[in-house]
């Protein structure tokens, strides 16, 4: 685990028991199994929805993209604003709305085949 990924743990202490897990080269940030935020090359982004997304766009904050291929593929996580570093009460606010965004976020199903047999 990362030095700044460690970090983070205090960062969201006030907020509560956070869990990284490493994807993709980076990591996963969770709180009681939802993905809330993610870290990419020592960067913290958050989960935004249509209902908190105008919280980082008004702050000009960017949103997470990545290259793939020759597309550029943007996710919905924000980078978290700098005062959540130093301030615990506002560490958990904006934790709060990134969980919220998440847990509102509608999982993707893949819908099951079926097969020719089973008629």
């Amino acid at each position: 685990m990362s030095e700044f990924v460690a970090y983070l743990k205090e960062v969201f202490e006030q907020f509560g028991s956070i869990q990284a897990r490493r994807m993709f080269g980076g990591y996963g940030i969770y709180h009681d199994g939802i993905m809330f935020g993610l870290v990419a090359d020592d960067t913290l982004y958050l989960k935004a929805d249509e209902v908190t997304v105008e919280h980082f766009v008004s702050r000009s904050l960017e949103q997470f993209e990545y290259g793939k291929g020759n597309k550029v593929v943007k996710m919905s996580y924000y980078l978290a604003p700098d005062e959540i570093f130093d301030d615990p009460e506002q560490a958990t606010v904006w934790a709060r709305r990134a969980l919220e965004a998440a847990s509102r976020a509608k999982p993707t199903v893949r819908k099951k085949r079926k097969s020719s047999s089973s008629k």
